[in-house]
């Protein structure tokens, strides 16, 4: 059964940078990054699967276009916009995509696009508040509960003399949050690994490096660069459950500047353009997605492991 899902609106958003070519992949009922190559008949090819990491926002060739180039054979780009390992786990159709492939890379996700007693996500990273239904995204939604405002705005008098204390009460709820999304984020990944039976090579593309020191403070300290929320120990689960492990590490090219893909003129993008709730944001920069020059280490780094790999 297709279960209806909320799609990034980054064709719209980035059109003046790039054209993902989107489609719909046949049988899924969702869309990912062209070129259409794939249908139901396809057999024998390498799939990726991941988030706008791996679709590859504001670039041109990301790297599973590179490996296709360079093998000279097809690679299906499944990288999905806000996507977790829940996301994909509860999507038999394109794990069946996956499984008549020959080899899927799998990118180390989001935890942040990961269910807990507070917020449902089904896998993605607008997230659904279950006291009231609100959807929000996952930065305002986590950061609702550090400043545990349902407490303090509610009072004029708290603003200021109860705040502090709220924010305390806030840092200890967010504390158990991050190890009950962090345990589900695992579980997600064993769910979505156990229904792959072709060899899997599991994949860190990230700034940073896997372990970071968690804090408290800000939503920014909780989460750290993409992807939010994992640390090293969760890569370690995750990385143990595949054939291989890849960690491309890389800041080559970051941030990139955004340029017209027809004149080559600076240009700015609208947020909004993705969605509403992002409001007046204006990107002349990417400073969050893998820049080309991050696309082309990850590239490199699995071209050197499908080469010894055989």
């Amino acid at each position: 059964m297709l279960v209806e899902e909320h799609c990034s609106n980054y064709q719209r958003r980035d059109i003046e940078v790039v054209d993902y070519q989107m489609y719909t992949l046949d049988g899924t009922g969702l869309w990912f990054r062209g070129p259409q190559e794939f249908d139901r008949s396809s057999r024998g090819y390498i799939s990726c699967v991941g988030a706008a990491q791996t679709l590859g926002c504001f670039c041109d060739s990301p790297y599973p276009r590179l490996i296709a180039e360079q093998l000279g054979e097809p690679v299906l780009n499944l990288g999905y916009g806000g996507a977790g390992p829940r996301f994909f786990a509860r999507q038999p159709e394109v794990i069946d995509y996956v499984n008549r492939g020959r080899l899927a890379i799998i990118q180390i996700m989001s935890g942040r696009s990961e269910d807990n007693h507070l917020f449902s996500s089904g896998g993605l990273e607008l997230l659904t508040r279950r006291s009231d239904g609100k959807q929000m995204g996952a930065d305002v939604a986590w950061d609702s509960i550090l400043e545990s405002r349902y407490l303090w705005r509610r009072s004029p008098i708290a603003q200021s003399s109860l705040r502090s204390l709220c924010r305390a009460v806030g840092k200890q709820r967010l504390k158990r949050l991050v190890e009950e999304t962090r345990s589900a984020w695992v579980d997600s990944y064993v769910r979505l690994l156990e229904q792959i039976t072709v060899p899997k090579v599991i994949l860190w593309f990230s700034r940073r490096e896997p372990d970071y020191e968690i804090g408290f403070d800000r939503v920014l300290d909780v989460f750290a660069d993409y992807p939010q929320l994992v640390n090293a120990g969760m890569v370690a689960q995750v990385a143990a459950m595949g054939d291989a492990y890849i960690k491309c590490t890389t800041r080559r090219g970051s941030p990139q500047p955004l340029v017209h893909r027809l004149t080559g003129e600076p240009v700015q993008v609208c947020l909004a353009d993705d969605r509403d709730d992002f409001g007046t944001a204006m990107w002349s920069e990417n400073d969050y997605y893998p820049s080309p020059g991050m696309h082309e280490d990850a590239a490199r780094m699995i071209l050197d492991y499908l080469s010894t790999a055989g």
